[in-house]
């Protein structure tokens, strides 16, 4: 098994990476919250991986975390979900927005990600059940407050991706107003371009 990748990016589009180590090309399908931390064409990146070997390929995926790993890992391992399911789910919502649609039991928010139906959601639901909380740590699971979903979501209405709007109230004290929260939340995302 491949545990991770260490080398140069030569190309990346979304959801794939081309990393030059020592001179040997690996494309390394990533989601799209990995693909968003990766740095520019050139610079070194470490990945941890997952190789998935078929009869007619050997694919290798990678992750900017262990949790998103081990989350792949149990996405794969539900039936009828493949890797390029689980890379559509670890794309379409956080981590602590799956965890949480797992454990509230919300297959509509599964049912919103490209390439999920109905019986994939409710399966998602019921074989992962306190299967993933042991492997976000604490943090990411707390329950987020009314006030940071509605800060979350006047960014998104703004105009920022998901990904943005979570990553701009990651650090936001719990206590902060929701519009002391927004204007934190712009110009973090501000500095951030």
């Amino acid at each position: 098994m491949i545990g991770h990748i260490k080398g140069f990016i030569v190309n990346k589009k979304p959801t794939q990476v081309l990393i030059d180590c020592n001179g040997v090309g690996y494309e390394v399908d990533v989601p799209m919250s990995t693909f968003y931390d990766l740095p520019t064409v050139g610079e070194q990146v470490t990945l941890l991986t997952h190789l998935i070997v078929r009869e007619d390929a050997h694919l290798l995926f990678g992750f900017a975390t262990s949790e998103e790993r081990e989350v792949f890992r149990q996405l794969i391992k539900v039936n009828g979900v493949g890797a390029k399911v689980a890379l559509s789910i670890l794309s379409g919502i956080s981590l602590h927005e799956l965890v949480d649609a797992i454990m509230n039991q919300n297959s509509n928010l599964l049912v919103s990600i490209p390439g999920i139906g109905n019986k994939t959601a409710e399966r998602l639901v019921l074989e992962l059940k306190g299967k993933l909380a042991n492997i976000i740590d604490d943090k990411s699971i707390q329950n987020t407050s009314s006030e940071t979903n509605d800060i979350q979501n006047a960014l998104i209405s703004l105009g920022y991706s998901t990904k943005e709007a979570i990553s701009a109230v990651k650090n936001l004290p719990s206590d902060i107003s929701i519009n002391d929260g927004i204007k934190d939340a712009l110009k973090f995302l501000s500095r951030k371009n």
